[in-house]
């Protein structure tokens, strides 16, 4: 393939992902996939262009993402490895594609396929020069929440106390990645049938919030919660009754965004009145629920 083809191939593959950056899905995909014709000409003539298609289909699997085509992002992303398998292409790139397909995976609920990219992922990150032990943190955390669900719950725990130790050591304790591993931590424990882990995971959670967001963002009220649930599996019913209290107050000052949560929340509250013969208490909250439900449009 003459040169000047190559050449043109790759300036289309980065008008595409210019265009991809400015939100233009359409007319992205069509630069991407002109692109993608050119560099297949370019590897057919010339092996060592292997890398601009690898890059090419990289672009291509992002913008089909965007437009929520998952199976031709799958398709591009995984040739695009299949490449990366017989070709010298940097191995931060390799990651990056491997960890998109991996989370394309994971959110289409195909979390079971999407283990082993992420193992992968994780162990291509933490092998670069200079490692980057952060994005590798960022996928334990991801990881461990696929076995929770599984109920492999040692596995779980390892990888989000490997996340926490990383994140803690680069970013500092009080950052909102760590107050979530935090959180996560606490469900797993919860999950797990260790309720006093669960409280202190979830302490940590709310502490590390309310210094960055202040004591009524809904994150916090969101720790409250989790806290109340921890409470009244220890049988501490009195401050499980004011975390939920706490929970509720913050939720009604952002009720717009927040009402879903709001009336979950609110159904726990009340059936912990009920169960602890407060009866009369749990019908005003039911009457304040509907009060405010009625209020969100």
């Amino acid at each position: 393939m003459p040169a000047s083809l190559s050449s043109f191939s790759n300036l289309l593959d980065n008008h595409a992902a210019n265009l991809l950056s400015q939100g233009r899905l359409e007319e992205a995909l069509s630069a991407a996939t002109s692109a993608l014709t050119g560099l297949r000409e370019a590897v057919e003539d010339d092996a060592a262009e292997a890398p601009s298609l690898f890059t090419g289909l990289h672009v291509l699997a992002d913008v089909q993402r965007e437009l929520g085509d998952a199976a031709g992002s799958e398709a591009s992303y995984g040739e695009a490895l299949e490449i990366a398998g017989k070709a010298a292409i940097p191995a931060n790139l390799v990651a990056r594609v491997r960890t998109q397909l991996a989370t394309l995976l994971d959110f289409s609920q195909r979390e079971a396929e999407a283990i082993p990219l992420y193992e992968q992922a994780i162990s291509e990150y933490e092998a670069l020069t200079p490692p980057d032990e952060e994005t590798a943190a960022q996928l334990r955390n991801n990881l461990a929440m696929i076995y929770k669900g599984l109920g492999k719950f040692a596995l779980a725990e390892q990888h989000y106390l490997r996340s926490l130790e990383t994140l803690e050591a680069k970013r500092g304790r009080e950052t909102e990645e760590v107050a979530s591993v935090y959180n996560n931590l606490g469900s797993l424990y919860y999950t797990a049938g260790f309720p006093d882990q669960a409280k202190e995971m979830f302490t940590e959670a709310l502490e590390i919030r309310i210094k960055l967001l202040g004591a009524d963002h809904p994150d916090v009220a969101q720790s409250h919660c989790n806290l109340a649930t921890a409470n009244h599996e220890l049988g501490d019913n009195a401050a499980s009754i004011l975390n939920f209290e706490k929970s509720l107050r913050i939720l009604e000052q952002h009720l717009q965004n927040e009402s879903i949560s709001y009336e979950a929340v609110s159904l726990d509250y009340i059936a912990l009145l009920e169960n602890q013969g407060e009866d009369k208490k749990a019908l005003l909250a039911r009457k304040r629920l509907e009060k405010m439900m009625a209020t969100v449009s």
